[in-house]
């Protein structure tokens, strides 16, 4: 018996080969789900749903910046499984500037993506969970919301996953009478392509220095928590902000 036997999951930006999207989708499937990753290319996210246990699963084209490409999403999917059980919102952008740097091309893109592509794609699944009364929508933040920056993206990196968190707080709350729940992950300093070969290795001890568990998190740490928070054995947690982070924020 898997977690999420008979669920349809929605896993945005999962087409990276070692992302969390990918982990989270991996997961999933191994716990019963059926997977749509939706990516930028069609071809990496079929490839990817591909290569996920289990059969069934769906690789679609999915900007979420475009409203009517997350709503096509949606339809596909209700038309394909008949329901919409699980959205975690993974797609991400992330950049290394400082404050006095950003222009208004790079405010765009982070804030789209992070944050105007989360609400789209909420809005796009809240339909068919309000229809069946049940649901779960995981966002991914991250601790550079929490601790006002980190170790790569920039102040509009932070100011768009806080956004994430307000934006999952409020959804929580509006959505809880039809028993769609709305939880947020953040997490720390994550080992994936996106860090990949960005840090220095003076920067690196610096990063580990601050964590207790002394290691970077891994994407399957990520999902580990994605999947608690889209099961039943979370059916009362809604509205959270859980840390993934190796206690490098204790708060």
């Amino acid at each position: 018996m898997g977690l999420l036997d008979g669920k349809t999951a929605i896993v945005t930006g999962a087409a990276s080969p070692r992302g969390l999207g990918k982990a989270t989708a991996r997961l999933f499937a191994e716990q019963g789900a059926t997977v749509v990753i939706t990516d930028l290319d069609l071809a990496q996210a079929e490839a990817a749903a591909a290569d996920l246990p289990g059969t069934g699963h769906l690789g679609l084209v999915g900007n979420v910046v475009d409203r009517e490409a997350c709503l096509a999403v949606a339809k596909r999917v209700i038309d394909t499984y008949g329901r919409i059980d699980i959205l975690v919102n993974n797609a991400g952008i992330t950049q290394p500037l400082k404050l006095m740097d950003i222009g208004p091309d790079n405010y765009d893109a982070v804030l789209d993506v992070n944050l105007r592509g989360t609400l789209y794609m909420s809005q796009a699944v809240i339909p068919a969970m309000r229809a069946q009364k049940s649901g779960s929508i995981v966002n991914m933040s991250s601790v550079s919301a929490q601790r006002g920056g980190g170790i790569f993206g920039g102040p509009h990196y932070s100011a768009a996953k806080a956004g994430v968190l307000g934006l999952t707080k409020a959804m929580a709350r509006e959505l809880a009478p039809d028993n769609v729940r709305s939880n947020a992950i953040c997490p720390g300093f994550i080992a994936t392509d996106i860090t990949a070969g960005k840090l220095s290795d003076e920067m690196r001890a610096q990063v580990l220095a601050g964590i207790p568990m002394g290691r970077a998190g891994t994407a399957e740490d990520v999902a580990g928590c994605a999947l608690f928070l889209a099961s039943d054995l979370a059916a009362y947690c809604t509205g959270t902000e859980v840390d993934v982070n190796g206690g490098s924020l204790i708060h």
